[in-house]
Parts: structure tokens; sequence; C-alpha cells
């Protein structure tokens, strides 16, 4: 039987025939994406670590996975872009690996294709996961969500508090319902500052962005970059409402949520 490969920008949207597939996927490796592949099938799973950040964040996915039987695999930050899984099986290398991974011959170093072919062999099928509900909550005109992915057209005009990464896939999604402010992760900056890429992005929508470092919040968690999240990168429309660089992320939230108010 052949095994098939599927290649994505971000698990937050993921093709049928992910069922019983290798997937490479370009979001965090924390662990709502992590369940995101488990849920929709996938046999194995390879994803950036996001440049590993604050409590190992990044890879905590790798854990989560190995309880639940799926293999799954991290790949540098540094080595490929973020937010781009065609860049991560082209030129990725493997960071680290759960269990269930090396008992397929993945090992740090090796390249993402050939780490994917190995892990071809991964046991299938897996347990499916329990629902995992992943983090929203909303105070006044401030909304922390743990993906972008859950924010949408009433979050218009709020300041998004999010977990993921800020590389392009955030970004679109952010600009498709104009926040007055979204807040992201850094994720390390990694190949080509893929994780800051979406700022650009939401600059060009006059929407202001910036990312926080991925060493003063966890990845994955909107909460965290909200209450511990230092400033790493702003466009020029967040500047223009007063954020610098190494400022905290919880004092512009409440300046931007007031004046949105």
């Amino acid at each position: 039987m052949s095994i098939a490969l599927v290649v994505v920008p971000s698990v937050t949207k993921l093709p049928p025939e992910t069922d019983g597939a290798v997937l490479v996927g370009g979001s965090h490796g924390a662990v709502y994406a992590a369940y995101l592949s488990a849920k929709a099938g996938a046999r194995a799973a390879i994803h950036n670590d996001a440049g590993i950040g604050l409590d190992e964040a990044g890879v905590s996915g790798l854990a989560w996975a190995e309880r639940h039987g799926m293999a799954m695999a991290a790949v540098a930050a540094a080595s490929a872009r973020i937010g781009d899984g065609a860049s991560m099986l082209r030129r990725g290398i493997i960071s680290r690996a759960n269990a269930q991974a090396v008992a397929c011959g993945v090992a740090a170093g090796q390249t993402v294709a050939e780490a994917a072919e190995r892990l071809k062999a991964a046991p299938w099928p897996h347990r499916k996961p329990e629902p995992l509900t992943e983090g929203r909550a909303l105070a006044g005109r401030i909304v922390c969500v743990d993906s972008i992915s859950l924010a949408d057209a009433r979050d218009r005009g709020r300041v998004v508090a999010s977990g993921s990464h800020g590389g392009v896939p955030a970004g679109e999604t952010a600009a498709a319902f104009q926040p007055a402010l979204a807040l992201f992760n850094d994720a390390g900056f990694g190949f080509e500052h893929a994780g800051v890429a979406g700022l650009a992005i939401l600059d060009k929508a006059g929407i202001a962005g910036a990312t926080v470092g991925a060493l003063s919040a966890r990845i994955g968690d909107g909460h965290s970059t909200l209450m511990n999240g230092l400033l790493s990168e702003v466009n020029e429309a967040a500047y223009r409402l007063g954020a610098r660089v190494g400022t905290s992320a919880l004092a512009l939230a409440l300046s931007v949520a007031e004046k949105a108010r």
C-alpha cells in the first residue's frame, strides 16, 4: 500500500487525505497543533520546533503525541521557514523526535525528506485523541486565544493575544477579521525571520501587529503571550501606537484596548 505524504503551511486546515498519511505541517510543535494532526488521523507528523522557547513549549506536542501513540518529530526553526511546509520538506533538519519516531529510525540531524520516508513505517491506526479544548478567554476589549484560528469576525476592533507564531498564515488569518492589535509569538524568528513574517501582511492592511520573544512566553498559549510576553518585533502600525521592542505586551495591549474603547 502506498502511504501518502501531505505537506501544508498550517495544521489548522487539514485535507481528508491526511488520514493515514505522513504529515509535514508548518505549524509549531506545541500540544494543540499535535492534537490537530492526530485528530485528522495522521500516521505521523513533522512540525516546526518554533525555536523551542520558554519551557520547551515549541516541542511540547511530541510528548503528548507519544502518549497517544503517534510518531512525531520537529524541525529546527533555523533550518526552514515556519508556516511553510514545503520549505520544511525541502531544506528542514530534524531537531527532536519522540519515541515512536525514533523507533522508525528518525534522529536529530536528518533531513525532513529522509525522516518523512522513515515515518511511513510508523504504527497506524493509533488511538484517536479525546477532544482537547483550546483556550479562548475574553476580558473587555482583549481576547486571548491559544491559536489565531480561534479568532474571527466577532474580534474585529479588539486586541487579540495569540499563542500562534507570527508567520505568514497567522498574518493572513488576522488580517481577515481586522483586530485593533494582534500579538503573536516570534517562534525564535527562525529561517528568513519567518516567525515574524506575518507582521508585514498586517501592516499592509493597516493593522497593528507585534510578536513576543519565544523565550519570554510559551508558544501555543495566548494567556502567556499577554501576561508574560516581551515585545521582540513590531510593525509600523503598532509602533505608531507606542509599541517598542523590549517592552511588555500587556502594557501595549491595555493601552490599545483603552483607546479602542
